[in-house]
């Protein structure tokens, strides 16, 4: 018969003790359904347009508390309490600071660039490397502002400072990946979420990242079979057995000339065995989805790894779940982008050459004449920010609703006795809140 005295936390009462460890465990809801949330998406779309993109800092406020508040850790809902003129005063500071990098720093690299080299893009390439780890810098703020705008059970999350730490040792991992050509890639992945996790807490709890990067590789399975894939099907069709094309003059076309001829728009003849060249979509597909699957099951690797003291996460997440919403939704949002341009297209075509089209007795022809020419350019704009609203709806419904509630519900805390010792934090004061992220085209994101 199991003690459970023996195997009960440190941070459990008598009582909690004496019912067992099972009754800790802390199940993670998600409350929130799809058809509200499309509206609320379409609605704060609607009024962003409208003001011109003033208006993006309440939509993602919004939407934030929308999301916040449909995700229950325990029946708790959490709490998102950014202010959007807090977010819209931090994007006037950022751009502010951003002008002055890209128009004073940027014209000194140009002129060192032509003076020292006597060419322009060495100016470019140093231009492009100095943001680098302003972007780096910007994602650490972004996670350090939505953290500390973060309450659960009235108790403030934060994050540490450390975003040049963050940006200095994102800049080293990657140097580091791209040397090993990706070999270190999951090393990478697991130090930086150890640097963001070691500094975040709950109230006074702090948050530690356990585990060792090796347990990564697993996760890089799909993704390396794929690379192997790709690599064989290469190998086979251009060296082991090339495929060839024979035409009516019976000559052979060897591989290299296969893919020149491609290349220009020629049909190359009668290919043997072309069924092989499936092999390369194939294999690319398999990038893609091994690609999604890396970045999501390395998310559910360390956060089973993640605790403090009495309190410890487990992760249920399924990649292959997280593929299919990545490839349904973007089908959804790209089907509809196509379908929006495809008519906007069409439009264009009929106001500038509809005589040409249907002739001077067509009724299409004749609408579009009788309108005023200013009106016409007034409804195509307008047809071309409603396309762009509507996926952006349409990719807040269907990727990044069932992402979060997929998230939400595979989260749990088999321990969370700890959460009972913890005590309030102050609040972060913050001056540009996510003004880089949002300046740089980080913080478009929940």
């Amino acid at each position: 018969m199991t003690d459970t005295h023996a195997t009960a936390s440190p941070w459990a009462s008598p009582a909690q003790a004496a019912a067992g460890a099972d009754q800790t465990d802390l199940r993670v809801a998600f409350t929130g359904k799809r058809g509200p949330l499309f509206w609320l998406a379409f609605k704060t779309g609607f009024f962003t347009i409208l003001t011109v993109g003033i208006y993006r800092f309440w939509m993602k406020t919004r939407l934030r508390r929308w999301y916040w508040s449909a995700i229950r850790p325990g029946g708790h809902p959490l709490e998102y309490v950014g202010d959007p003129i807090e977010k819209l005063l931090g994007f006037f500071i950022a751009v502010v600071i951003l002008t002055f990098y890209i128009g004073i720093v940027n014209l000194l690299l140009m002129f060192v660039s032509f003076s020292v080299f006597s060419a322009s893009w060495v100016g470019y390439l140093a231009s492009f490397a100095g943001v680098v780890p302003l972007w780096f810098y910007a994602r650490y703020r972004a996670r350090r502002y939505v953290l500390g705008r973060t309450r659960w059970r009235g108790v403030r999350f934060g994050l540490e400072k450390g975003a040049w730490g963050y940006a200095v040792r994102a800049l080293w991992y990657w140097a580091l990946t791209l040397l090993s050509l990706g070999i270190l890639w999951p090393r990478m992945t697991f130090l930086l979420e150890k640097y963001r996790t070691d500094r975040t807490f709950f109230g006074s709890a702090r948050l530690t990242q356990g585990g060792r990067w090796p347990m990564l590789y697993r996760a890089t399975l799909p993704f390396v079979f794929s690379l192997l894939l790709l690599a064989g099907a290469a190998l086979w069709v251009g060296w082991i057995d090339p495929v060839s094309a024979q035409t009516e003059a019976e000559e052979v076309i060897q591989f290299e000339d296969v893919i020149g001829m491609l290349e220009k728009g020629e049909f190359p003849g009668t290919l043997a065995a072309p069924e092989r060249l499936l092999l390369f979509p194939l294999a690319l597909a398999g990038l893609l989805f091994g690609a999604i699957y890396y970045t999501w099951v390395c998310k559910r690797i360390m956060a089973q790894h993640k605790f403090s003291d009495g309190i410890r996460f487990a992760s249920a997440l399924s990649g292959v779940r997280v593929a299919v919403i990545y490839v349904i939704g973007n089908f959804i949002s790209y089907l509809a982008l196509g379908i929006g341009l495809a008519a906007l297209i069409l439009g264009v075509v009929f106001l500038y050459w509809e005589a040409a089209l249907f002739g001077d007795t067509s009724h299409v022809g004749q609408v579009w004449s009788d309108l005023p020419r200013w009106l016409t350019l007034l409804l195509l704009g307008i047809l071309y920010l409603f396309v762009f609203l509507l996926w952006g709806v349409l990719h807040n419904t269907f990727i990044t609703f069932p992402l979060m509630r997929h998230l939400a519900r595979t989260t749990s805390l088999p321990e969370a006795l700890g959460l009972d010792h913890i005590s309030q934090r102050d609040r972060d004061n913050f001056a540009e809140a996510e003004g880089f992220a949002e300046a740089l085209d980080l913080g478009a994101a929940i």
